[in-house]
C-alpha cells in the first residue's frame, strides 16, 4: 500500500508555502477528497499566516543587518577618529606617562625581553637552480612579524655580515652569487618588540 510522503524537515518555509498553495489547489474540487480534515479553507489559513510572519521576518532581519552595517561604520569612525587623537596626545606628552594618563587614555608596557621572537631553528642552505643562486630555509617562527636574513662570504663566519634582506616567509633565494664562493647565512625573527637572536649561521658553496 502506498503511502503518503511530504518530506517536511526537508523544506524552506518557502517551499513549504509553495507546497501548501498546491496541494490546496490540486485538492480543491477533487472528487477523490471530498470531505478534507483540516479543510482547505483551514489550509489556507495556516499557509497565509506562515507566509505573513516569514515576510515580517525577512523584513526584521533586513533591517537588522542595515543596523549592524550602520554600526560599524559609526565604529570605524569612532576608532579613526581616537586613532588620530591618541597620536596627538603622544605627540603633545613627548612621551610622558603622566601626562599621557591625564588624557584618560592608557600607557603602553614596555617591550620585556620575553616578547621579542625566538630564534629561528633548523636552518639549511642549498643549491639553486642556477649558477650563483642558494635556497635557504628554516623552520618559521610563531608571533614574527618577519625575518632579516645575513650574508658573509669566506671560509669561515668571523667577518662581517651584510646584505641584510628582509622576507616575511621563511625562506628565501639568494642570486647573484660568485660561484665556486662559500657563503654563510643566517636568519633572525623580528616583531613590534623589536629583533630576536640570530640563527647558527649554515654555509654552501655556491654552484
Amino acid at each position: 500500500m502506498a503511502q503518503v510522503k511530504l518530506n517536511l524537515k526537508d523544506l524552506t518555509v518557502p517551499e513549504k508555502i509553495q507546497m501548501g498553495r498546491q496541494v490546496i489547489t490540486a485538492m480543491t474540487g477533487n472528487s477523490n477528497f471530498v470531505t478534507p480534515n483540516p479543510t482547505l479553507a483551514a489550509l489556507t489559513a495556516v499557509t497565509d499566516q506562515l507566509e505573513t510572519v516569514f515576510n515580517a521576518a525577512q523584513l526584521k532581519k533586513l533591517q537588522w543587518a542595515t543596523a549592524v552595517d550602520v554600526q560599524n561604520a559609526s565604529d570605524k569612525l569612532w576608532e579613526t577618529a581616537f586613532t588620530q587623537e591618541a597620536s596627538y596626545v603622544q605627540s603633545a606628552s613627548g612621551g610622558d606617562a603622566t601626562k599621557i594618563l591625564s588624557s584618560a587614555m592608557g600607557v603602553r608596557d614596555a617591550a620585556h625581553p620575553s616578547d621579542l621572537p625566538a630564534q629561528p631553528q633548523d636552518p639549511a642552505v642549498t643549491e639553486g637552480d642556477n649558477d650563483g643562486e642558494l635556497d635557504f630555509h628554516w623552520d618559521g617562527v610563531k608571533g614574527k612579524t618577519a625575518y632579516v636574513v645575513q650574508i658573509l662570504a669566506g671560509e669561515n663566519p668571523s667577518g662581517a655580515w651584510g646584505s641584510d634582506k628582509t622576507v616575511t616567509k621563511s625562506k628565501i633565494e639568494i642570486t647573484g652569487l660568485v660561484s665556486g664562493t662559500r657563503y654563510w647565512l643566517r636568519v633572525c625573527a623580528v616583531n613590534a618588540a623589536g629583533q630576536g637572536p640570530w640563527s647558527n649561521p649554515v654555509s654552501k658553496i655556491a654552484p
